[in-house]
């Protein structure tokens, strides 16, 4: 078959990898420069390695993509350094990346609050029922089974930073996934993500699949003899199949046609948006070398995390320079869309400050900031009923999404699960 494959992130890689390597002709669209997705990077001249724009991780349970990167023959750059998670209490960080570290933290208190604190993450580890967990809300489980006193100290917090107004909306099922799956172990590749992907696409273009960057698609329709037309700036092509790996809005918007139910689902889809600063700084932020910090918006702090990327890995990468991120996920029309990097850096300097009271503006080299949409799908009561199919009703149109990986969090990952999975629905 000769396949169209819209978006390079990772499910449209991965998904092009057993495409072609099954014998199918593949070209993928990118409308941006470079591949990756979200997951893409940029380098400074002054660097070594590239910095994500947003930041990222794999796991050490993240099978799916060690799996690809093992068979992709990259292995060899996959590192998993040591990172620092701290918690904030009484105006003290404190370390919060390991089961006895989190038993030790003094804002769970002590005797029956740590160990309803300890049964609930041994019942979410080992359940695999998630399906019940869909019918009832987070904050609902969690106030009954946690406690009020664990569940506002510890993840009430996260979830308004993630989810915002709809904190209160997201199923009990989204939460079980972070904790039965993630691990406190932390992974990257040598160079930073974009170096990966720019490997994979390399890996791609040797096994015959043609990459178009700069390639903006405005349309995608059924022909009347079940050909997929594809249209870009550059005129109509025709296929015989199609994979769509945008937002569901795009979705939406590329192929019209659809029907209305299918329509519907992709549209009621909520999603929170992300912005992220990306500072370079002359000095080391946390002396300490604590590499993420989980602020609490009710403390004052304008953003959900601040990621000291190079108590990471080292500064030496970066021309000694110190890589910090400031990220928030928010709704689309937040003031902080409005604002450019120096505007941000100026409503987040305040926190950089509480970090480490040495810090001054003069410690800024440069900043630059990335913002997106669709960064984080909100899940709602029996979620599982609201996914849209990965085969959409129009015979030959695919469409795989963050937004269909549920009940698993967003992320590279399942990006490759849900490209690979929509790979052999298609050569099925």
């Amino acid at each position: 078959m000769n396949i169209a494959i819209i978006g390079a992130g990772y499910a449209g890689m991965s998904a092009a990898f057993d495409l072609v390597k099954a014998g199918h002709e593949i070209t993928i669209y990118e409308s941006e420069n470079s591949t990756g997705g979200l997951a893409r990077g940029f380098r400074d001249p002054k660097w070594d390695w590239s910095v994500d724009r947003f930041y990222h991780h794999w796991f050490a349970s993240d099978n799916h993509m060690l799996g690809i990167i093992e068979e992709l023959g990259l292995s060899d750059g996959v590192i998993f350094p040591r990172p620092y998670t701290v918690l904030l209490h009484n105006k003290k960080w404190y370390p919060f990346d390991s089961i006895k570290e989190a038993l030790l933290f003094p804002g769970l208190g002590w005797g029956v609050n740590k160990l309803r604190f300890g049964l609930v993450g041994v019942y979410l580890r080992l359940t695999k029922n998630w399906q019940a967990l869909e019918k009832i809300t987070a904050d609902t489980w969690m106030r009954k089974w946690a406690g009020a006193h664990v569940y506002e100290q510890m993840w009430e917090p996260m979830l308004i930073g993630k989810f915002g107004k709809h904190y209160k909306d997201v199923p009990m099922s989204w939460f079980w996934a972070r904790i039965h799956a993630r691990t406190t172990k932390l992974g990257t590749f040598k160079g930073g993500f974009q170096a990966f992907a720019d490997s994979f696409s390399e890996k791609l273009g040797e096994m015959g699949v043609e990459i178009r960057l700069n390639a903006k698609v405005k349309s995608i329709k059924q022909n009347q003899d079940k050909n997929v037309s594809v249209v870009g700036e550059n005129g109509e092509e025709k296929f015989d199949k199609a994979l769509v790996t945008t937002s569901p809005k795009v979705m939406a918007k590329l192929t019209p046609d659809l029907p209305k139910n299918y329509l519907e689902k992709l549209l009621e889809l909520k999603q929170m948006g992300a912005v992220v600063l990306v500072a370079a700084l002359k000095h080391q932020l946390s002396e300490e070398g604590y590499y993420w910090f989980n602020l609490p918006k009710d403390d004052g702090f304008p953003f959900l995390a601040l990621v000291e990327h190079t108590n990471y890995v080292s500064s030496e990468h970066f021309g000694g320079e110190h890589i910090i991120y400031g990220g928030d996920y928010v709704e689309v029309g937040h003031e902080y869309f409005k604002m450019d990097a120096e505007e941000l850096m100026d409503k987040f300097a305040e926190s950089f400050a509480r970090i480490n009271p040495k810090f001054t503006r003069d410690w800024v080299r440069k900043v630059w900031v990335f913002k997106a949409d669709y960064a984080q799908p909100v899940p709602q009561l029996n979620h599982s009923q609201n996914i849209p199919a990965i085969e959409t009703p129009l015979e030959g149109i695919y469409f795989a999404s963050m937004s269909q990986v549920y009940p698993w969090d967003r992320g590279t990952n399942f990006a490759v699960e849900i490209g690979r999975r929509a790979a052999r629905l298609m050569m099925e």
